[in-house]
């Protein structure tokens, strides 16, 4: 205990020291945040500074091994890092499919050389990774997919669709499923493979939402040629290795219904509502509304700490991520439609060189998704009931 009083007094003095006053503040846009890539550019200086000293300290992903460009972190010491960035309102400083989803699958299931490749190049954010798991045909019912891989020599050559690639337009690479043996069963036959999103036969195409902005696509794969050395994990059990990375993808889903480094909604609420002479918002009935979504954030907070603190006693459920994804995403939804009735008719404003208050409807129908993203809220549920609950008939 005394060496982890220790490394917490070390940890609070570095980040002091290190984390600009900057990005110590509310993120405003989407520009505020970093997600790295070949192409990728800060939006400011502060940014590139506290990215470029997190990971020179390897704090990217404090708890991956050094010899991945992780901090080598034991369980206890990460969380204090995340405790103490959360102190001092410290932003994530890079945001990347590579470190939330694909990096946990790498870990466990990838090859010596694959990880030496690929984990380095996701802590120093220099590739961007997308997910192709969706397709037209296959959402809820992901192990009907089929977008093909057949084998020619060394190679694979892959052909099909995905859709719904959260920003397959600006990723540098994918993590994809594919049916590399047509006869079998639908869960079995299918291979998790990696390959470069500039190879020959690879397109994309936005999809807009109702909000007006594009964060998905459609992806096609054109007799795409990609190594057999690229499939992660074993030839036809890729989708053990699917389930494996969804457990993470549901549990960095359930973040959003974490403020972060967002006000809190009392404090944005005020500056449209007011306070009355006690200095409360004046508003009776939204406060009540709000003062009961902090306490059910707060609540998602202890969560996420015992879901992380049972993962590593060895005692985590594989099904604990599918309740945390469900709750914080409905508990997201929840936070911008009080959003949006805080901000009475200026919240409604849809074009404004104000960008905080033209975004506000914006990001209220883009949470529409939240539950039917990364698996809906009623597959959430149905996986609930039977796996935890165990509820007859579920």
């Amino acid at each position: 205990m005394a060496d982890l009083d220790t490394f917490r007094r070390e940890t609070r003095a570095w980040l002091e020291a290190n984390c600009p006053p900057e990005m110590r503040r509310p993120m405003t846009s989407d520009e505020d945040t970093f997600w790295g890539g070949r192409n990728a550019k800060f939006s400011s200086e502060p940014q590139r500074v506290w990215f470029e000293r997190m990971r020179d300290k390897g704090w990217t992903v404090p708890h991956w091994p050094r010899e991945y460009g992780g901090g080598g972190l034991d369980g206890e010491e990460a969380k204090i890092v995340r405790q103490e960035m959360a102190a001092i309102g410290a932003r994530a400083p890079i945001t990347s499919f590579g470190i939330s989803m694909l990096g946990p699958a790498l870990l466990k299931y990838g090859t010596d050389a694959q990880k030496r490749e690929h984990l380095p190049k996701i802590t120093a954010g220099l590739i961007r990774w997308c997910q192709g798991y969706s397709e037209p045909n296959a959402g809820s019912d992901l192990a009907s997919l089929q977008t093909r891989a057949e084998s020619d020599g060394d190679d694979y050559i892959i052909n099909g669709q995905k859709i719904w690639t959260s920003y397959a337009n600006y990723a540098d690479w994918i993590f994809c499923l594919v049916r590399t043996d047509p006869t079998a069963k639908k869960h079995d036959g299918i291979s998790f493979i990696l390959f470069d999103m500039t190879s020959e036969g690879v397109s994309t195409k936005p999809i807009l939402l109702i909000s007006g902005r594009s964060p998905f696509c459609e992806t096609f794969f054109d007799n795409v040629r990609v190594p057999k050395a690229n499939v992660l994990g074993t030839v036809n059990r890729g989708w053990d290795v699917a389930k494996y990375l969804l457990q993470h993808e549901r549990a960095m889903i359930s973040g959003m219904g974490e403020r972060g480094g967002s006000r809190p909604l009392g404090q944005v609420a005020a500056g449209s509502v007011g306070s009355d002479a006690q200095g409360k918002l004046d508003d009776a009935l939204l406060r009540a509304e709000i003062a009961n979504f902090d306490v059910d954030e707060a609540a998602l907070a202890a969560a996420a700490e015992r879901m992380v603190d049972l993962a590593k006693a060895g005692q985590g459920h594989p099904a604990f991520s599918s309740a945390m994804k469900y709750y914080g995403t409905e508990l997201n939804k929840r936070r911008h439609e009080l959003l949006m009735s805080s901000g009475g008719i200026d919240a409604l404003e849809w074009e404004s060189e104000r960008s905080h208050e033209g975004a506000r409807p914006r990001a209220w129908l883009r949470t529409k998704a939240n539950s039917i993203e990364g698996g809906t809220s009623e597959v959430m549920l149905g996986i609930v009931a039977k796996r935890i609950l165990d509820l007859p008939g579920a």
